[in-house]
């Protein structure tokens, strides 16, 4: 059972824009009993990242420093500031944000790991930050923590995502990591029935538009194709489904998103058709 809901939770992100995330951490927070969560801010905003600032020279940055002073301030015996500590209410600069998506990135700690989250998310409220965590490779790092077997620390990391899901070039990057995730769960066939039965917002299908990046596009057309292959082994597509209306089955098996399919095999880019070949010759 809980890996079916975790496949549900996950499947939920793909309704990624300003707030999504948010809903998914309110379904999870929802489900746990008695517990207090740590504060979390909302969105604000904060000014826009600007051109030639240090912070704005920091685009294609690891996270990981390399290098000078910082390495030696990474050590495992030399830490000289805990950004974790909950007292952090100020906003953290550019080079702060590295270490803290460096210790993040590093440390298999969950408390370590939770309190990291609390504060990037925290800092995620504010607009310059959002940029400078896409800027430094953090969306990846953070989205990585939604597939996480601790619940508080799936939460933490939805959060997080909520509030950089605000700035609109975050959004294409969150759309990829939750992607990647759900394809990782959908070649699963015993995750397939989890997947099919999440609730799922219509403007899922929205993927499957031409218009949208290749990336994606070419991602949704592969989840597709691995849940009908899963549903195939399992044998669900010879029996009547339970799947419910509004499930991801009944979007993804509907006339409507069978038309957007049939309608990729004229898409400008070779991939994308190749793509769709191969799924219509299987369904």
């Amino acid at each position: 059972m809980g890996g079916a809901r975790g496949a549900g939770w996950v499947a939920a992100g793909l309704l990624l824009g300003a707030g999504a995330c948010y809903c998914i951490y309110r379904l999870t927070r929802g489900r746990r009993r008695g517990g207090h969560g740590l504060g979390l801010r909302p969105s604000k905003s904060a000014g826009a990242l600007e051109e030639g600032t240090p912070e704005g020279q920091l685009c294609g940055r690891s996270a990981r420093p390399r290098g000078g002073p910082w390495e030696s301030q990474w050590s495992k015996t030399s830490q000289p500031e805990d950004l974790t500590d909950g007292s952090y209410d100020d906003v953290l600069n550019a080079e702060q944000l590295q270490k803290l998506l460096y210790l993040l990135e590093s440390t298999e700690d969950p408390i370590i790991i939770e309190k990291a989250l609390i504060t990037l998310g925290n800092n995620a409220a504010f607009s310059v930050n959002q940029a400078i965590i896409r800027q430094l490779g953090g969306i990846p790092i953070v989205g990585n923590k939604i597939n996480h077997s601790n619940q508080s620390i799936k939460e933490k990391a939805l959060n997080a995502l909520n509030n950089l899901s605000v700035n609109v070039e975050n959004q294409i990057k969150i759309k990829v990591q939750v992607l990647k995730l759900l394809l990782n769960l959908s070649e699963n066939p015993a995750m397939t029935e989890g997947l099919l039965h999440a609730q799922v917002d219509a403007s899922f299908l929205s993927l499957y538009d031409s218009h949208v990046a290749k990336e994606i596009l070419l991602r949704v057309l592969t989840l597709f194709q691995n849940i009908n292959n899963c549903l195939k082994i399992e044998g669900h597509l010879a029996v009547q489904p339970t799947f419910t209306e509004g499930s991801l089955f009944f979007l993804l098996y509907g006339e409507e998103c069978a038309q957007k399919i049939r309608a990729l095999v004229h898409h400008d880019d070779a991939d994308v058709k190749e793509k769709v070949v191969t799924i219509m010759l299987k369904i």
